[in-house]
């Protein structure tokens, strides 16, 4: 089920997408939304560009617990 759309740019995302070999999930900010791509960063910074016609599944998730500081 698809519960996102352009309206949550800046949100944190899961995308779920069809590929060749099976599914793929995304998780990140939902950068940009528009002719027919989303594009989600990733924690790490990568960029994930997804094709709207393949998205299965999607939703808003809560952000990630914050990191503890090294002792």
């Amino acid at each position: 089920m698809v519960r996102i759309t352009p309206g949550d740019v800046g949100r944190r995302v899961s995308v779920r997408r069809r590929v060749p070999e099976g599914f793929r999930d995304a998780v990140g900010v939902l950068e940009s939304w528009r002719d027919g791509t989303l594009t989600v960063r990733r924690r790490d910074g990568s960029l994930v560009e997804i094709a709207e016609e393949t998205v299965v599944a999607a939703k808003v998730v809560p952000d990630p617990p914050a990191r503890r500081p090294s002792p």
